[in-house]
C-alpha cells in the first residue's frame, strides 16, 4: 500500500532525527482558537491597485526556516510551517480555511500528549489573503468510532479474524493523511479524509492492512465543529482472497485501488465525484449521491473480480499501464472553462515529488495530455503529461524540493491558486533534518491562450498587480527550463532581455535572439514560447523584495523566470 507506509517510515526517520524544544507556555490540553498572526498583515489585495499601492507594499518577513518555532506549543507562530498535503476552500464568511494532513517537523504534532489527551487530527488554519495564516486547530479529535466496526465487517467476510480492542487504543497507531475539503453551498461543506489501519492483513507474509476515505461535514468552518457521516469507500481487490502478498513484492499489490487522496468535485451540471487513488493502479472515479455524499451505488464486498468491483470506481489515470505499484498519487480536480483539469503528484514526496497536469472535457475521462496522449483503462500517460512544479533553485537561497500533492482553487473572482508542500533540500548548513522542513506554497495560476494552466515559480504575496510595462522587464533574468530530471533540482541560468526587443539567452534560451510583450494579456514571448508574467516577491533575496516572473508550458515541460 503503499503510500501511508512509507510516509510513516520517512516521518518517523526525521523524528529521531530531530529534536525540538517544547518552548512557549501554550497547554496542550486545551482546545485550539483561531489565533492572530504573530508578524504583521497585508491587507487585502485592492481591487484597482496603483502605483502608491505597489509602493507601499511590505514584503512578507516569516523564515522559511521555522526550527525555532517548530514546537507544538509555538503553532501560534507557524504561519505556513508544517503545511503537508494541503486542502483549501474559500467560505461564506470570506476565509480561506485550509486542511492537512497529520505531519510536521520532528511530529511535534504527536508531542507533548498527556493522559492520552491527543491534540487532534487534520489540522486547520485560515487567512484573509492568502499569506498571513492563523492556526485554528484540530478538525478531528480522534479516530472515528466507524472505523472498528467497519474493519471487523470486512475482516469478517475475508475469513480472517477481527481486530480486538488492543488494536485500537491508540489512535496515533493509524495514519490520517490527505483530506481534501469543498464548499457545497453557503451552509454545508464537506471534507473527505483518509484513515490508513497499521499492520498487515493477516501476520507475516500477507498485504498491508487496508485504508478508509470518510466523510465529514459543517455549516461553518470558522467554529471548527465537523459532524462525521461515516464510511465512504475502502481499498478494494481484483484479486478475490489472494492476498498472500508480501509487502514487499509491490508488482503484485492485493489491492487494485489504494483508499488514499481523495478529491471532489460538483459538475456545472451538479453531479458530485470522488476521484481517489495512490500509486497501485492509478485513480478512481465513482459518482456521489449529491444529497449524503456516499456512493451512488451500493458498494459489493470489497474483494472479487474486476467484474464484482466495478462499484468501486472507474480506472481513469495510470501512469504505467498494469502496473501495480507506480508513482503517481495525489488527484485533485478543477473545471475551467468546459474542461476537467486533473493534477498529479509524480514520484516519492521527500526530494522528487513534481506536478503534472491533463484534461478532460469529461469529469471520469478520458484524460489527453498536452501533447495529445490519452490516459485510460487502456493506454498509461507515462511520462508525457506536463510538469507545473519540479525541484529547483534560484542563484540566491537553497531551492526548494518536493513540491507537490497539490490543491487548486479560485477565489470566485477569476484568479486561481496552486498550494502544495515544498520541502528544504537534504544537509542544508545549521539546519537539522533539512529535508523533513515543509512549508505551504501558495502559487499563482495563470491559464495560457490554450487553455492549460501554468504555476508561477515564486509563492504568492498579495503583490498589487499594477499594470507592466515592457520597460521594466528589460534586465538581467534568471530562467530555469523545468525539464523532468528524477530527484535533481533544476538550477537557473542568466540570460538578458534588452531594451530594443533583442536578448541574449545564454544557456536559459540558447539559440533564442528576440522577445515582446504583449501588455493587453501580459504575455511574454521569448522566440516562439509565450510565458505569463505578473509580479511578484523575490522570496530568496535578502531583504526580500518584489520582483516580476513568469510561467509558461511548452510540450511535457514548463519555463520559470525571475527578475534580478
Amino acid at each position: 500500500m503503499m503510500k501511508h507506509l512509507n510516509k510513516w517510515a520517512f516521518l518517523l526517520a526525521c523524528t529521531l532525527a530531530v529534536s525540538c524544544s517544547s518552548g512557549g507556555s501554550d497547554d496542550p490540553d486545551v482546545p485550539d482558537t483561531p489565533n492572530k498572526p504573530e508578524t504583521p498583515s497585508q491587507p487585502e489585495t485592492p481591487n484597482n491597485p496603483t502605483s502608491e499601492d505597489l509602493a507601499k507594499y511590505v514584503c512578507p518577513t516569516y523564515n522559511d526556516n521555522y526550527t525555532s518555532v517548530a514546537a507544538w506549543t509555538q503553532r501560534s507562530k507557524w504561519n505556513l510551517a508544517n503545511v503537508h498535503d494541503p486542502s483549501v476552500i474559500k467560505a461564506a464568511d470570506g476565509y480561506y480555511y485550509m486542511y492537512q494532513t497529520d505531519a510536521s517537523y520532528g511530529n511535534v504534532h504527536n508531542s507533548d500528549v498527556r493522559n492520552s489527551n491527543k491534540h487532534g487530527h487534520f489540522f486547520c488554519r485560515r487567512s484573509k489573503n492568502l499569506v498571513d495564516w492563523e492556526f485554528v486547530g484540530a478538525s478531528m479529535v480522534g479516530l472515528p468510532s466507524w472505523i472498528k466496526p467497519k474493519l471487523n465487517e470486512i475482516r469478517k467476510q475475508m475469513g480472517v479474524p477481527e481486530r480486538d480492542d488492543t488494536y485500537f487504543a491508540n489512535d496515533l497507531d493509524f495514519g490520517y493523511w490527505a483530506p481534501c475539503v469543498r464548499k457545497v453551498n453557503d451552509n454545508l461543506y464537506r471534507m473527505y479524509y483518509c484513515i490508513t489501519c497499521p499492520g498487515t492483513i493477516n501476520g507475516n507474509g500477507t498485504w498491508s492492512e487496508r485504508a478508509f476515505i470518510g466523510l465529514m461535514e459543517t455549516s461553518d468552518p470558522a467554529s471548527n465543529k465537523w459532524e462525521d457521516k461515516g464510511f465512504v469507500i475502502t481499498n478494494a481487490s481484483d484479486k478475490g482472497l489472494n492476498f498472500r502478498v508480501s509487502q514487499t513484492d509491490y508488482n503484485n499489490c492485493y489491492f487494485k485501488f489504494n483508499a488514499i487522496d481523495p478529491t471532489y468535485i460538483i459538475t456545472p451540471e451538479g453531479k458530485h465525484w470522488l476521484i481517489y487513488g495512490s500509486w497501485h493502479s492509478g485513480f478512481a472515479a465513482v459518482e456521489l449521491d449529491a444529497s449524503t455524499g456516499k456512493t451512488k451505488v451500493e458498494l459489493p464486498k470489497p474483494f472479487g473480480t474486476a467484474e464484482e468491483i466495478a462499484p468501486y470506481g472507474k480506472l481513469i489515470f495510470t501512469r504505467t499501464l498494469n502496473n501495480r505499484w507506480q508513482g503517481a498519487e495525489a488527484p485533485e480536480i478543477a473545471y475551467h472553462d468546459g474542461y476537467y483539469y486533473l493534477f498529479v503528484a509524480y514520484d516519492a514526496l521527500d526530494v522528487p515529488y513534481n506536478t503534472r497536469v491533463l484534461r478532460s472535457k469529461n469529469v471520469d475521462g478520458p484524460y489527453e495530455t498536452m501533447n495529445n496522449r490519452v490516459t485510460n483503462a487502456a493506454n498509461g500517460a507515462g511520462d508525457n503529461p506536463t510538469v507545473l512544479t519540479h525541484p529547483y533553485k534560484f542563484s540566491q537561497g537553497y531551492g526548494w524540493v518536493g513540491i507537490s500533492h497539490c490543491a487548486v482553487f479560485d477565489d470566485g473572482n477569476g484568479n486561481w491558486y496552486y498550494v502544495s508542500q515544498q520541502r528544504m533540500p537534504a544537509n542544508v548548513a545549521g539546519i537539522n533534518a533539512s529535508n523533513a522542513i515543509m512549508m505551504g506554497g501558495v502559487r499563482s495560476i495563470k491559464w495560457n491562450e490554450n487553455g492549460w494552466p501554468v504555476v508561477m515559480p515564486e509563492r504568492y504575496g498579495a503583490v498589487p498587480q499594477v499594470a507592466i510595462k515592457a520597460s521594466e522587464l528589460a534586465g538581467t533574468w534568471e530562467g530555469i527550463d523545468l525539464a523532468y530530471e528524477y530527484g535533481k533540482q533544476r538550477v537557473s541560468t542568466d540570460f538578458t532581455l534588452n531594451a530594443d526587443g533583442s536578448m541574449t539567452g545564454g544557456k536559459a534560451w540558447p539559440n533564442v535572439k528576440v522577445w515582446n510583450f504583449d501588455t493587453s494579456s501580459n504575455t511574454l514571448t521569448i522566440g516562439t514560447t509565450k510565458l505569463k508574467v505578473q509580479r511578484e516577491v523575490d522570496w530568496e533575496a535578502s531583504p526580500r523584495k518584489l520582483t516580476i516572473v513568469y510561467s509558461g508550458v511548452s510540450g511535457s515541460k514548463s519555463f520559470w523566470g525571475k527578475k534580478k
